[in-house]
């Protein structure tokens, strides 16, 4: 007789309040000593690590670099998700997205591989140490 294994549980994948940079004191830390740093032409990332068991995210897509509000919101919603699938791996870190160059013209659907290539670096980095 073959005996099965229970399913996985997976585990639930929020994305709550006390998971982001909520005022300027807590994006101030993370920009003047980030202990992390990973770019490419459309986005920098920059993190530093926290006292926290959770990740928290801030984001910045300026008007600039992503002129329709609609764009804004989809570059922001794809950054989002990606923090969400792998807030567990990035525990313990504060991390702030930034829009650098303009909006990739496809209505951010372009930014999911880019943002997840970025997170990868990331993680590299921080295995490193």
């Amino acid at each position: 007789m073959v005996r099965q294994s229970a399913p996985a549980v997976p585990r639930p994948l929020p994305f709550t309040r006390d998971q982001r940079l909520t005022d300027g004191g807590q994006f101030r830390a993370v920009f003047d000593k980030p202990d992390y740093r990973v770019s490419d032409r459309h986005f920098l990332i920059l993190a530093r690590r926290n006292d926290l068991p959770h990740a928290r995210l801030g984001l910045v897509v300026g008007r600039r670099r992503a002129r329709r509000a609609v764009d804004r919101g989809a570059i922001k919603r794809r950054a989002r998700e990606q923090f969400r699938l792998r807030q567990y791996e990035l525990a313990g870190l504060d991390l702030i997205v930034l829009l650098r160059a303009p909006c990739p013209t496809d209505g951010g659907r372009g930014a999911t591989p880019l943002l997840a290539g970025l997170l990868d670096k990331l993680l590299a980095k921080r295995g490193q140490d």
